[in-house]
Parts: structure tokens; sequence; C-alpha cells
């Protein structure tokens, strides 16, 4: 029972405190005096944090990062050989034994 009671106050304090820690990021995105009160660096542009992806509207995902180089393009292979059609033997021609029923007298 104890261990029941101790589970239950756990699971309660951890939805307690995410449901604290999204409305404190809901209220600092609403006001950029107070963001900026908790980090210094709020108005530079590389500054990422819980506030400026809920404030921005990615809350799921951060922006991608900008690509530094062009990908370079695949290797073009300008011949292309020709096919022949290879005639395979069946494996399963010798195993004709599997085909009939067995016996009727047996």
């Amino acid at each position: 029972m104890q261990r029941q009671h101790t589970s239950s106050f756990i699971r309660g304090a951890v939805a307690s405190w995410i449901c604290a820690s999204l409305l404190l990021a809901l209220a600092l995105s609403v006001s950029p005096h107070w963001h900026e009160l908790i980090h210094s660096d709020a108005k530079s542009a590389k500054h990422e944090c819980a506030v400026t992806l809920v404030s921005s509207g990615t809350l799921k995902q951060s922006a991608p990062a900008p690509l530094v180089v062009a990908p370079a393009p695949a290797l073009q292979f300008c011949f292309i050989p020709a096919l022949h059609p290879v005639w395979v033997a069946s494996p399963f021609i010798g195993a004709r034994v599997f085909e009939h029923a067995p016996p009727a007298g047996a």
C-alpha cells in the first residue's frame, strides 16, 4: 500500500512540474522583458531555448540547420552493359515424387 502511495505521489509531482514549466515557458514567451531577465543573450539570433521555441511556434522541432556545403552530384554511369537472358534449371524438376499422393493401399 505504501509503494502505491509513493508511486502516485511521484507521478503527481512530475506532472505538476511539467505543467508548471510549460506555463512558465508560455508566460516568458509573451513577455520578452522577463525572458531577458532569465537569459542575458535572449535577443541574439542563435539563442534557442524552450521559450523561443514556444514563441516561434516550432514546439515539436527546431528549425533545420542551414546547408554549409552543397551536395555533390552522384557519379553517373555512361555505359550500361547489354543484358543476356540465361536459362536456369529449376531445382524442383527432380523432386516430382512430391507431386503424387501416397499409394492407396498403404
